[in-house]
Order: C-alpha cells, then structure tokens, then sequence
C-alpha cells in the first residue's frame, strides 16, 4: 500500500535511515507496493525490481522473510495450524495426519504441483482445533486430515462470545445491541479532539496487544509532534491462543473502524490503516467491505460526516510474520521492507511510517474507544482493578467444555474464567498448565487458579497478561513436548534481526532436544541470559520468562538462568 507515501516537507531525514526508505523517496520510486507485487506476480524478485525501478535487495529482502512469500507453492495451497492450541487438541498428530491426507508434508509441494502444504503458527481457531486454511477457506474441528482429504462435511464454527462483565464494552455490538457508528458523528460534528483524548485519559485504557502501555500517553506524545501523523490499527493477532481481534474485525468490523476514527480525530490524523494477518482472510474482507459502506454512509472522505475533517481508512494485508505484531516491524513492512524490528529511539509516535507520526494501537484497544466517548472515561476505569482499569476478551481453547471468547474485568479470578465459564476441560482430561498470554506469556499450574487475570498479578508468577489467550494442556502431553513446542515457536518466528534472539532461539531448540546434563544445564542458562538481556525487542527478551516458568510448572531441570 502506498498511501500515505510523500514524506512531509521539511522532513527528508525522518525515514528511520533505511537506505532503501531514502533511495525510493529521492528517486520517486513506489517501495511500498513491493509486497503486493510479490503477492501478485510469479516473477523472480530481481525481475519486480527492475519493474518497480528498485536495487533488487530491496525486493529480495521482503521475498525471502515473509513466510507466505517463501512457502513452496502448489496450485492448491493448504495451510495446517502448528500452534500450541492445535498441537495439544490432538496430542500433536494432527499435523501428520494431514501430511498422510494430502499426501504431501509440510513446507514442500506435490510431485505434479496439484497442491502444497505449509505450517504455520495461529489461525484463530483455538477454540475449534485443529485448523486449517485451504486456500482462503477455514477448517477446523475433529477430523480435520478427513476434512480436508474430502472424506468428511468441512466445518468452521463460529466463535461463542458472552461477557461476563454485565455492561458489554468491547463486546457491545455483538451482545449488547449497540449500533456502529453512533458515537462518530456526534463527535466529528461537535466535538474537540481534546475531548476525546481526555475521556481516554480518564478511562486509563491501556494497549491489549500485549505491551499494556496507555493509550493516551501514545495519542499525547503523537501529539507533540507535527502534522501529518498516521494511526494503525494492529491487527496482527498472531499470539497462539488469542483470537479476539479476529473475532471483532470478521463480526463488528464496523466497531473498529469507528474506534480508528476516533482515535484518528483524537491525534489529527487524516490517514487511518487497519493492519490485517494474512491468516485471517474473511477478516479483511469484511473490513473491505465495511469501509466501502462507511465510505458511502458519509462517515469517511474529505468531509467525514459533514466535519470538514478529512479522513481516509485502509486495509492492508500482512504477510506471514508474527514478529510483524510488534509495532516498528508492522511499520517496516507496511513501508514495504522486510518486517523486522527496528530499534528504538526513535519511536514510532515521533518517527513511524514513511516519517510521520504514527500511534499504534491493537484492534480490541481501539474498539473499546466508541463505549469510552459514550460512557465516559470514570466509567470504564469503575471497571477492572486500580491499578489496571476496563475489560479483556479471555480467548478460552479447545480443551474446555465451553471455549470461546469471554469479556470479564481485568482482575477476575483465572479460576472463574476456567472452571465457572469455561467449565473445566472437556471428557475428563486432567489439568496440567495453562498458557495464558501466548507464547511470550507464560505458563500457570493447577495450583494457581486463584491468581486474577492482570498484569500485575500474573508477573509476579512469571506470566504476563499478553492478549489474554489462555492454552490448556491436559496430561496426555509431556512437559518436554510443551517445551519443544515453545522453542519451535520461538526459532520459526524470531525475526532475525538481532543475534541474542536469532541465535539463541535455534540454540534453545536444539538443547530442548538434547537429554539433561551439567553441560547442558550451563549451556541452556546462558542461553536464557543472553536472550533476556540482548535481545532488541520484547519477543526475545520474554522467551526465557515463558520458558522457566513452563519448567516450574512441570518440573524441568536444566532451565535457569
């Protein structure tokens, strides 16, 4: 997506120094629609270059990071989720069986090419696993090999959503019967963008993609920088274990792109971008949908429902990468780079996409914002504890008898999420450890149930809040195979940038798999050490907290720092 591409006069400089940022702008070349060239042409990246007018590492880099660009690719292309709700659906074998199904494994492509077949890490089915993208269309549930070998009906069930807060917040239009756009032409028309930050402000909402950071603060240090700034919409829930964003972008699409708005309005933004995973196709289709509709219904253009303020939304596609959650990878690829973390300061509320100041705020954040400018600021910070205000959407998986995503107070008991709504695992299965925060998170016993679900309270058990997806693993897995499964995830998706994590999440892998021993107990500690303390962002800096606090739970030796 090239929109919004000018850099703004008199800041030539505040490209990130990105050689290749500088090159397209001095020579007016289109570097941001490099990815969707490499999604849309079979030519060889040097060729697209040449196209585009570009040195060809700048096409090679993007070509050979994301993982939808690198996949083997056949003429039917099927994606099997790999991640550790699927995983422990099944006991692991699901992968296999649909290896065995299409006759074909994984990361390689049918003799004839009729199909190919490719892991990857999170569909948004953790409450259905295992799952599977064919194509563009969803699978998910038992029998998912039979499913997709044509032998049993498909099934992609939708996903069951209750609060549990009694006044629905982000949840508000699928339960509460709150229309979309109620709230943004009030403000557009009457309101100051003062207005709205200072609701915010009051409600002390915070991030809820994992990083917990205020969402004010970000609106307010945009704010001291000029004109033109930008406002993203992270979508990239790649977090195993979560699926709220997807559950808000397919079914009240409308919400987010209300909460953009905004937001947009709130820091002066004439230009808003809703960052979409490419797993979740339906999910940007149907926030395509929703802007072409608000576009028509008035509320987006030149003159956004009859305000004089100019504001655009987009919908840009991302292209396989987890890592590309984190902000100032999101902002490299939607440049058109390679997705990988950029260091720091500069932030990306000073210098973000293409120079401007850009606020990043996740998809369930931005949701909650309508209900704040409706409600009042004092009445979602009522929510929650005092410390921590508001609501999360707890992604329940596949092992519970009632899984789904539930709205409850930050502060409510994991016990009452688990056992009173999620009803305790399903067929009798024993509980063993919860995941809770994804993969970056870390791991709770049955132990400790009673501790409530906020940051604060979970850090002090080496967990994190994170997107509030909550994993469990029944006994019929090892601790040694939940550990492997959390390396695998680590070496696959560390973005490589900086050598602590890209090293040493291929370092921790291997010695995973290596039987215990002093040598290995050292070598295992250092590697802990060096992640936690080089690592340049939070991915591999929390990696090692996951890890020991997965081996507390099952008793690991070997796995302290």
């Amino acid at each position: 997506m090239q929109e919004p591409s000018a850099e703004p006069q008199g800041r030539r400089d505040r490209s990130n120094d990105d050689p290749f940022l500088r090159y397209a702008r001095r020579f007016d070349r289109p570097i941001g629609d490099v990815p969707d060239a490499l999604r849309s042409s079979r030519a060889a990246p040097a060729d697209i270059a040449r196209t585009l007018g570009l040195p060809a590492a700048a096409v090679e880099g993007p070509a050979t990071f994301f993982a939808d660009f690198t996949a083997t690719r056949g003429a039917r292309h099927v994606r099997v989720c790999a991640a550790a709700a699927c995983f422990v659906a099944t006991a692991g074998t699901h992968v296999a069986e649909v290896e065995a199904a299409l006759g074909v494994h994984a990361g390689s492509r049918s003799e004839d090419g009729s199909v190919s077949l490719q892991a990857v890490r999170c569909l948004g089915y953790c409450f259905s696993g295992p799952a599977a993208l064919d194509g563009v269309d969803a699978l998910a549930g038992p029998g998912l090999a039979a499913q997709l070998g044509g032998s049993a009906p498909r099934t992609a069930p939708p996903i069951p959503v209750a609060c549990d807060t009694g006044a629905p917040v982000v949840t508000a239009g699928l339960l509460g019967g709150s229309q979309p756009w109620s709230v943004w032409p009030g403000v557009a028309a009457s309101a100051n963008p003062e207005d709205v930050l200072a609701e915010v402000e009051a409600a002390q909402l915070r991030g809820r993609g994992g990083a917990g950071f205020r969402a004010a603060a970000k609106w307010r240090a945009a704010l001291e920088h000029p004109a033109p700034r930008v406002v993203v919409a992270n979508g990239d829930e790649g977090d195993p274990g979560s699926y709220a964003d997807r559950l808000l972008m397919e079914e009240d699409p409308h919400r987010v792109l209300e909460g953009l708005a905004l937001a947009c309005f709130a820091v002066g933004a004439a230009t808003g971008i809703v960052f979409v995973r490419s797993e979740y196709p339906r999910a940007a289709a149907r926030l395509r949908e929703a802007v072409a509709q608000a576009r028509t219904a008035g509320h987006l253009g030149p003159d956004a429902a009859g305000s004089g303020f100019s504001l655009g939304l987009h919908v840009v596609e991302g292209a396989g990468s987890y890592v590309s959650g984190e902000e100032t990878a999101l902002l490299n690829g939607l440049a058109g780079l390679r997705g990988v973390v950029r260091s720091r300061p500069p932030f990306p509320t000073g210098r973000g996409l293409h120079g401007r100041p850009t606020v990043v705020n996740n998809v369930e954040t931005l949701s909650a914002v309508p209900w704040i400018v409706q409600h009042g600021g004092a009445a979602y910070a009522a929510l929650g504890t005092a410390d921590e205000a508001g609501t999360v959407l707890a992604c329940l998986s596949e092992r519970f008898r009632r899984p789904g995503a539930y709205e409850v107070e930050i502060g409510t008991p994991v016990r009452r999420i688990v056992d009173d709504l999620g009803g305790g695992l399903r067929d009798g299965a024993i509980l063993r450890a919860l995941q809770i925060g994804g993969p970056l998170g870390g791991f709770l016993g049955p132990e400790d149930l009673d501790i409530p679900l906020s940051d604060d309270a979970l850090s002090k058990h080496g967990a994190a809040l994170g997107h509030a997806g909550i994993v469990a693993f029944d006994d019929r897995l090892t601790g040694g195979q939940v550990l492997q499964n959390l390396w695998d995830f680590a070496a696959e998706e560390s973005c490589g940038q900086c050598s602590p994590c890209r090293v040493g999440s291929w370092r921790g892998r291997g010695l995973a798999e290596r039987p215990d021993g002093p040598a290995e107990s050292r070598e295992r500690g250092e590697v802990l050490r060096t992640m936690a303390a080089g690592s340049l962002c939070a991915f591999g800096r929390r990696v090692p907290a996951a890890v020991q606090s997965l081996a507390r739970v099952y008793g690991l030796a070997g796995w302290t720092p």
